[in-house]
């Protein structure tokens, strides 16, 4: 079968597109052909076809978006240029649909969250019109974020974020959305959480990324605090700034063997504007926590720009001494699975998803409970504190736990784990 991607951005590090690419695995090992359509496309991606108006960032859709959330006042011209692009895109998915032979559409959250409001009338309405095999894999739901409550755009989000049309099989990252997906749209959702290739060794030290700790800056007597996931709110950043603070205390640091933590961010700032950025580095610069922001170092592939090493994300996971994920909202958590599959010792903060789906399956974490307020660094205890210097400084204690959550992991969220469900998926509907 052909089966065809579509979202907003197929590139980079985000959830979205990683998960994409693990479903491509998936799919293409019993000999599936997988191509792409987005507003952004890893090089990767092929065959694909670029429609950069699918993009959120797209100048018109930014506009969208803007007159659409924070107010109940609607635009003038605001339902006209939804449909205008709408139409444009629907031309655009019909193209890859025939162009590309597409036997099945998968759309990745592109039916879910409003970040691209048009994009998601576009896919409704095409698949209204042609009935076409859809698995609607929805990562975020629009009710799920505060930032979407107030529209002027109501209509349009109960038709199509997302639709309930006989053609889509809806897919829920965890049980919390497939409940509400009952309770709110009357759609009976199926569970595929995000999983991740635990069957393939993971990367370690190469010839090539074994300098990354000087690259960065650090020292022989630093620690590689890791904070691998974007920069916006929600990541509850201040909470692992916090921790560091508290590592970084005398009478603790004495307990790390002298050893300085640092904070290291990873990936870019921009999807939800700088602001966040800033404030977290003046945090960093009030409390004496040293704080680098390498966005510029790393991508999804390793690779020299302009006589300057880039490296991949897995390169900071090879070399990270602890990670931190204290996030205050996630649909799954694709960052905390990566923690797992290199064998860090992790701090997470319990967010919704983690009590409900993850934690209750007995991984050996470090756990705080700030709920959703980044404010309430309380939350990071003496009790927390001990807990990191122990899984730091401890081999035994160490090595116990990040194996027993290695086992776990790949028992519950491996692409093997979810292979058979995704099979059976496929095969539902066809002709």
């Amino acid at each position: 079968m052909n089966i065809g991607f579509i979202s907003t951005r197929i590139a980079g590090t985000d959830g979205v597109s990683l998960e994409i690419a693990k479903l491509a695995t998936i799919l293409e090992r019993p000999g599936h052909r997988c191509c792409y359509c987005a507003g952004e496309l890893d090089e990767a991606r092929a065959p694909g076809q670029l429609v950069p108006q699918m993009h959120f960032a797209h100048p018109e859709a930014r506009w969208i978006h803007d007159h659409s959330f924070g107010t109940t006042e609607v635009a003038p011209d605001l339902y006209e240029r939804i449909a205008t692009m709408a139409g444009l895109l629907q031309t655009a998915i019909a193209r890859f649909v025939d162009e590309q032979r597409v036997d099945v559409l998968i759309a990745q959250n592109a039916l879910a969250i409003p970040m691209q409001v048009p994009l998601g009338v576009a896919l409704t309405d095409f698949i209204a019109s042609t009935n076409m095999r859809t698995l609607s894999h929805n990562h975020d739901l629009a009710w799920e974020r505060e930032r979407f409550a107030v529209n002027c755009i109501p209509d349009i989000l109960e038709r199509c974020f997302p639709p309930a049309l006989p053609s889509i099989r809806h897919l829920s990252i965890n049980s919390l959305a497939q409940t509400e997906l009952r309770k709110r749209r009357g759609i009976e959702a199926v569970l595929l959480p995000n999983v991740f290739d635990f069957a393939t060794a993971a990367p370690g030290l190469t010839p090539f990324n074994a300098d990354l700790r000087g690259a960065l800056g650090l020292r022989d007597d630093q620690l590689l605090i890791l904070q691998p996931t974007r920069i916006i709110p929600r990541k509850g950043i201040e909470l692992a700034i916090e921790l560091v603070r508290r590592l970084r205390e005398p009478a603790v640091r004495s307990r790390l063997m002298g050893k300085e933590p640092v904070l290291v961010l990873t990936h870019q700032a921009g999807d939800e504007g700088l602001e966040y950025l800033g404030r977290i580095q003046d945090q960093a610069r009030r409390d004496g926590v040293p704080l680098i922001y390498a966005a510029d170092r790393f991508a999804p592939e390793a690779s020299w720009r302009e006589g300057q090493k880039i490296y991949s994300l897995w390169d900071a996971y090879v070399h990270a001494d602890f990670v931190t994920y204290p996030s205050l909202i996630e649909g799954f958590g694709n960052a905390l699975l990566e923690a797992l599959y290199f064998r860090v010792p992790t701090l997470v903060n319990r967010y919704a998803v983690y009590e409900a789906d993850i934690g209750p399956l007995g991984f050996d974490l470090v756990e705080i409970d700030a709920g959703g307020d980044p404010a309430n660094l309380a939350a990071v205890t003496q009790e927390t504190v001990d807990a990191v210097i122990e899984a730091i400084v401890d081999p035994v204690r160490r090595r116990r736990m990040v194996e027993w959550n290695y086992h776990l992991a790949r028992q519950h969220y491996s692409l093997e784990a979810i292979t058979p469900l995704l099979a059976s998926l496929l095969e539902a509907g066809r002709p």
